[in-house]
C-alpha cells in the first residue's frame, strides 16, 4: 500500500509539472523552420545564444542575451517564428 501511495503522489507531481509546460505548435516538424537558419537569423538580429534547444512543448527555446544585452529565456513557435513566451533574467 505504501508503494501505491508513493507512485500515486509521484504521478500527481508529474502531471502538475507538465501542465505548466509552454506549448508552441502542433504542426509536424516538416513544417518547422530549419534550426540552423533560425539560430542564424536570431544572431543576425543581435541575439547571443548560449543554448538552443527544442522543448517537449514543440518550441525552439534559447537561453542567452537579446540585442540590448538583457539575459533572456525565449520560447519561439518553430513554424511562424513568433515569440510565445519571453523572460528576462
Amino acid at each position: 500500500m505504501k508503494n501505491f501511495v508513493s507512485i500515486f503522489l509521484l504521478s500527481l507531481l508529474c502531471v502538475a509539472c507538465t501542465k505548466n509546460e509552454t506549448k508552441c505548435t502542433t504542426e509536424p516538424k516538416s513544417q518547422w523552420k530549419d534550426q540552423a537558419e533560425f539560430k542564424q537569423n536570431l544572431k543576425d538580429q543581435g541575439y547571443k545564444i548560449n543554448e538552443f534547444k527544442v522543448t517537449s512543448g514543440n518550441c525552439y527555446e534559447i537561453y542567452g542575451w537579446d540585442k540590448d544585452k538583457n539575459k533572456v529565456e525565449i520560447y519561439f513557435n518553430p513554424v511562424s517564428g513568433d515569440v510565445v513566451k519571453s523572460e528576462k533574467h
